[in-house]
């Protein structure tokens, strides 16, 4: 299943106090999924004989190989965010640069649709990880009982 992008109806404008929010938010849930990748890729090391058997091994093959372009996508993205967030002292310096402030919201409306689509991508692949896991260790306990 891939994921979509996500559409929106209506654009809102936020405050500054708002837009600081949501910037540091959008950090927060960004190094949360970088400690959760580390998590995601000790279960991987703990189970990777039964993802390389035959039966699994294309499938498992091609989730790692979402999962790792994952990986490289959230320090760019965490950088841009930052940027953006030293940025607004454009709408908060009390100078009128309707330009430099429009350039700014514009730059927030594509980046809230990037983060929520990276968002998005990135709980759909720990689904799949979750779910590939749950097979492996069901059909171990299956063993495990016939034994």
């Amino acid at each position: 299943m891939k994921a979509k992008q996500p559409r929106v109806k209506y654009v809102e404008w936020h405050s500054p106090e708002e837009l600081h929010e949501i910037s540091l938010n959008w950090v927060s849930e960004l190094k949360f999924i970088k400690d959760e990748q580390h998590f995601l890729d000790e279960l991987i090391e703990n189970h990777t004989l039964q993802l390389i058997s035959k039966k699994t091994f294309e499938k498992s093959k091609n989730i790692l190989q979402e999962l790792s372009l994952s990986r490289k996508g959230i320090d760019p993205l965490l950088k841009k965010i930052i940027n953006h967030h030293n940025e607004l002292t454009i709408l908060l310096d009390g100078v009128d640069q309707p330009i430099k402030e429009k350039q700014y919201k514009e730059d927030h409306w594509a980046l809230t649709i990037e983060v929520s689509t990276y968002l998005n991508r990135y709980k759909e692949i720990k689904r799949k990880v979750f779910d590939l896991i749950k097979a492996i260790i069901k059909e171990s306990k299956q063993k495990r009982l016939l034994r």
